[in-house]
């Protein structure tokens, strides 16, 4: 499935980001209403899909899968999932066609995800990283531009392998 962002890489340009969904689970709500907030004052538009609160036990299945059915369906361009370790979100959101996840957890990482792998997902453990930390990642990430050329036909690999798994 090309996204609308892919199509717009292919034409060599790089694409606002209208929309950002975000989710987490009870453990990882706090760090998401921060990295919320600091989205939004830097000008990002924020679809929260939940969880609300950080008292009442939830799956953090339910809230990758939201997130990742926000970007494949175009209502965001891309999306951040948190959860303590992100390993279970990442693996989540990759089972939603379309979407390409990165679990990251370093800025190399991070550059890694979008400039090659054109990653529009990205996941993160709270438990790993203090709350500031997750900001500066979560920022390169959504202005790290996806390189093209020569990555495009690993891509084009990565997905088709999707499209065969049925």
């Amino acid at each position: 499935m090309t996204t609308g962002q892919d199509k717009q890489h292919e034409k060599g340009t790089q694409m606002n980001i209208r929309g950002i969904a975000i989710g987490a689970d009870h453990g990882s709500y706090e760090a998401k209403e921060m990295l919320k907030r600091y989205l939004e004052s830097a000008g990002y538009k924020i679809i929260d899909v939940g969880t609300n609160n950080s008292t009442v036990k939830v799956d953090y299945p339910d809230f990758a899968l939201a997130v990742a059915r926000k970007v494949v369906s175009g209502e965001c361009e891309r999306g951040i999932m948190l959860d303590a370790a992100g390993i279970g979100s990442s693996m989540v959101c990759n089972k939603v066609h379309g979407i390409r996840a990165a679990l990251c957890w370093s800025q190399k990482t991070i550059i890694n995800s979008r400039e090659h792998n054109n990653a529009n997902v990205l996941t993160m453990g709270t438990s790993q990283h203090p709350k500031e930390e997750l900001c500066v990642m979560a920022k390169l990430w959504l202005e790290t531009k996806f390189e093209g050329g020569r990555h495009w036909p690993r891509i084009n690999k990565m997905m088709s392998i999707e499209r065969e798994g049925k």
